[in-house]
């Protein structure tokens, strides 16, 4: 496991933005960012859910939190560039950026792939993360220390048989990490990198395979010191890596 101790101020006065907030990994990182100072921005395609968790931080003490409600599959471009005038107008920077919304698609071999299927988790894994970013840096440079955080996969570094879109797209994570971290190499203000969450308790992993007993692996809550570190002013000096939040690279 990732070991890192964040201290309670780690992320005070902070703009972090959360795709996929309302579930998992997602709903974890988006507490623990409160919990730690940040104003969270709760973006999700639920909104039942993204109030629950917006009840739970403004009930715990934290900083009120934002909601966003968004289908990453559906969003076209003007949504991403009304997005980023709503942070523009109501915040004036941002700070964060945790791509963890995924699709997993199907797991079945290429020569059966579905066509429809496989667009799909392209836009919500591949295509909604290019836009968001593309649209949000002028806000992110506007931060004096901000961080974009991608979710990578153990199947995005080695490809793996029946893994099919997903796969494809954490590889397609990977690469999009590293080019835009090169990039933004003599940009100091911004760092860009990618985690690997590993086997997680998540619906996702259920659903992958569905006959491995849940409580063999981690809950969100307990992955989350790779998630804090990767905010914080701590790891100002990494950039273009793909971090671990467990002590494998498993998928």
């Amino acid at each position: 496991m990732f070991h890192y101790n964040a201290p309670a101020d780690l992320l005070k006065d902070r703009i972090i933005l959360v795709t996929g907030a309302g579930d998992g990994i997602g709903r974890a990182a988006a507490w623990q960012y409160a919990a730690h100072g940040a104003t969270v921005v709760l973006l999700g395609r639920t909104l039942e859910k993204l109030e629950a968790l917006y009840d739970e931080i403004e009930n715990a003490g934290y900083p009120q939190p934002a909601i966003v409600p968004m289908n990453l599959e559906s969003a076209a471009e003007h949504d991403y560039i009304d997005l980023s005038n709503q942070l523009f107008d109501e915040f004036g920077r941002l700070d964060g950026v945790l791509h963890n919304a995924s699709l997993l698609g199907m797991r079945t071999p290429l020569e059966n792939y579905d066509p429809i299927t496989w667009e799909q988790v392209m836009r919500v894994n591949v295509h909604a993360p290019f836009l968001m970013t593309q649209t949000l840096l002028p806000l992110l440079q506007r931060s004096g220390d901000a961080s974009v955080v991608f979710t990578s996969s153990g199947v995005g570094r080695k490809g793996r048989a029946y893994w099919g879109a997903y796969a494809v797209s954490k590889f397609a994570t990977e690469g999009m990490m590293q080019v835009l971290a090169d990039e933004l190499e003599n940009t100091p203000n911004i760092r860009v990198n990618a985690i690997n969450p590993g086997a997680t308790r998540t619906q996702m992993r259920a659903y992958a395979y569905p006959a491995e007993p849940p409580e063999s692996n981690p809950a969100p809550a307990d992955i989350m010191p790779v998630y804090l570190y990767l905010m914080g002013a701590d790891s100002r000096q990494v950039n273009g890596q793909s971090l671990d939040a467990q002590g494998d690279a498993s998928a």
